[in-house]
């Protein structure tokens, strides 16, 4: 068995105390050994129902124990690339969750500590090594639904809660930064291209001004990607690749459920009623387990996390791009 990185977490978020740390627990190569707040009563009690050796009252506290080797960071948006920083100064590796930054200038700030320090630091885009992406990239790579041509992407769900932090613009909310980078992600992953240009139609909150819904059109050299993302709209989610034969659908892209096999259809230019749809079951997983041990891997036996800084300056750029879009209304070249 492989001496399992010791992790260190920053704050007690709910994705970190729900999701991420039960996960990572059950991985082979990652061990959560400690979890820091500002309030060390909280660090103490998610420590205690999570059975974590060690709870620190500050996150200075965390970053100066010797023990800890890896950094998780779920903290908002906006603290994503200064607590990173600080914890890449300290000699740690970081798992950072996405929006890995507020900007692009923000990302090559954290590329430079990195580099400084000679640690690995990755955006916790979880979907990334998920068995489901792998295998659609897999069939689309195949040629059995013929050259991609375009993908058609939707993730929303209902917030109007001013006080949830993400519907605060100065800590990065809006519906674009939460969930717009996963389609966003999504397309550049199975293109294996970058956008050259977009276009876009924000529509902010009156009240809030976060995007509430955001629909754009992203122009890839093979074809291109259209997709909408909303905080206040039905909950939904769902990817379809189309290609000159056939095209592949993702039934929840990105929250996938980890007790349960995930679905994705192949449809090889069949009937409009769907009667020539197959259906591929993937073995029931864990993303959150699943991303944890490859990047723990990363670090014990080298090589590059599974979302390296610059495929997050990439989906940074794009972002960027897109909010430009929806101020001009005119196509926007993506800026790299």
């Amino acid at each position: 068995m492989p001496k399992k990185v010791r992790w260190g977490v920053l704050g007690v978020a709910g994705i970190a105390v729900k999701k991420v740390i039960p996960a990572m627990q059950r991985g082979d190569w990652s061990e959560v050994a400690g979890i820091a707040s500002r309030q060390e009563g909280k660090a103490k009690e998610a420590a205690a129902k999570l059975g974590i050796e060690r709870a620190y009252g500050s996150y200075e506290e965390m970053l100066a124990d010797p023990e800890i080797e890896a950094v998780y960071n779920p903290l908002p948006n906006h603290l994503h690339v200064p607590w990173s920083v600080k914890a890449a100064e300290a000699g740690k590796h970081v798992l950072c969750e996405k929006p890995l930054g507020m900007t692009t200038g923000e990302v090559r700030e954290l590329m430079a500590a990195r580099d400084r320090h000679g640690v690995k630091v990755g955006e916790a885009f979880m979907v990334r090594t998920h068995p489901q992406w792998l295998r659609a990239r897999e069939i689309v790579r195949s040629g059995e639904i013929g050259p991609l041509r375009a993908m058609m992407g939707a993730f929303s769900y209902y917030n109007d809660d001013a006080a949830n932090i993400r519907n605060v613009p100065a800590y990065g909310g809006g519906g674009l930064m939460d969930i717009g980078c996963y389609p966003i992600f999504a397309s550049r992953f199975f293109f294996g291209q970058e956008p050259g240009r977009v276009a876009a139609r924000v529509e902010k909150d009156p009240k809030m001004h976060t995007d509430r819904l955001t629909s754009a059109i992203l122009d890839y050299p093979g074809g291109q990607a259209v997709f909408c993302c909303s905080t206040q709209m039905v909950p939904y989610q769902r990817i379809q690749l189309f290609g000159t034969l056939g095209r592949v659908e993702i039934e929840i892209p990105f929250n996938a459920p980890p007790d349960r096999p995930c679905r994705i259809f192949v449809d090889i230019g069949g009937d409009l009623s769907g009667s020539g749809v197959r259906v591929e079951e993937l073995p029931v997983c864990d993303q959150y387990t699943i991303q944890g041990d490859e990047f723990s891997r990363a670090i014990r036996e080298g090589g590059e996390p599974p979302v390296p800084l610059e495929d997050s300056l990439a989906t940074m750029a794009v972002i960027e791009a897109i909010f430009r879009a929806g101020e001009s209304g005119t196509w926007e070249d993506v800026k790299a």
